[in-house]
């Protein structure tokens, strides 16, 4: 027997959310989220590990459903159908920059939405085989270790991190997510204190990669400061645009 379907819905309405999800388990499908903001869907959609996203185009906060999507999209190759009220022209043309797996337009009834997700499940099964590329690791995996996985977009604010994350730099996720990096942590010279050039902006810019492995520490914004080697590198979406950049921190014992 197939595992049943896992579903993750993200709408700020929640009469939406509620007609959805009536809709879909009424059909058989597991709800495994339901979540109101786009940042908060790239953060929590890898330990979800949904099998489909359902995605409003318009949230509240501080990223909307086009931008979270491609994230999600782009890092865990989790797809996409997008939930809209509207028929605006330029907004579905960067909607498309998302690749989603379908559009659906309120109102709807359950046989579209049915139809929509059979659809896309089915497809992405297909696609997926050619798909299983991540570009900071499988979302299982990257949940579980114990290194620190943070990823920003170009401008240096903080969209994913995991679980390790917040416990290595001691703060609650309401304080990380959508944070500026260097407001949570700092990179400096081991040995002479000072704090090392921002690399984020080097690989935004530049789609290099920036490397610390020697003489480098974290230091937390609790003060706590750990040896550590550091590995800054793009992001590149499927059309070679700069999407984001991750850093990778593992800590250094006994030097």
């Amino acid at each position: 027997m197939s595992p049943i379907p896992r579903i993750l819905i993200v709408d700020d309405d929640s009469v939406i959310i509620h007609l959805i999800t009536l809709m879909l388990q009424k059909k058989g499908y597991n709800i495994v989220g339901k979540i109101s903001s786009g940042e908060e869907a790239v953060l929590k959609s890898a330990d979800l590990n949904p099998d489909l996203v359902i995605m409003d185009i318009r949230l509240s906060g501080k990223m909307d459903g086009v931008t979270a999507a491609r994230y999600i999209f782009q890092l865990f190759s989790f797809p996409i159908i997008f939930i809209t009220g509207i028929d605006e022209e330029q907004l579905l043309e960067h909607a498309r920059c998302s690749q989603p797996y379908g559009i659906i337009f309120k109102p709807f009834r359950d046989i579209e939405l049915k139809t929509n997700v059979d659809l896309a499940l089915y497809n992405h099964s297909m696609r997926k085989r050619s798909l299983d590329v991540y570009p900071i690791g499988e979302p299982d995996k990257i949940m579980g270790v114990n290194e620190v996985t943070i990823v920003m977009d170009p401008k240096g604010r903080i969209i994913f991190f995991n679980p390790y994350t917040a416990w290595y730099i001691d703060l609650p996720e309401s304080e990380i997510l959508m944070s500026y990096w260097r407001d949570v942590l700092m990179l400096i010279n081991d040995q002479s204190g000072e704090e090392l050039k921002d690399p984020i902006y080097e690989v935004a810019q530049q789609s290099g990669v920036v490397m610390y492995d020697t003489n480098t520490a974290v230091v937390t914004k609790s003060g706590k400061r750990r040896k550590a080697g550091v590995l800054v590198q793009p992001i590149k979406d499927d059309c070679g645009k700069i999407l984001a950049v991750s850093m990778k921190i593992k800590e250094i014992k006994g030097r």
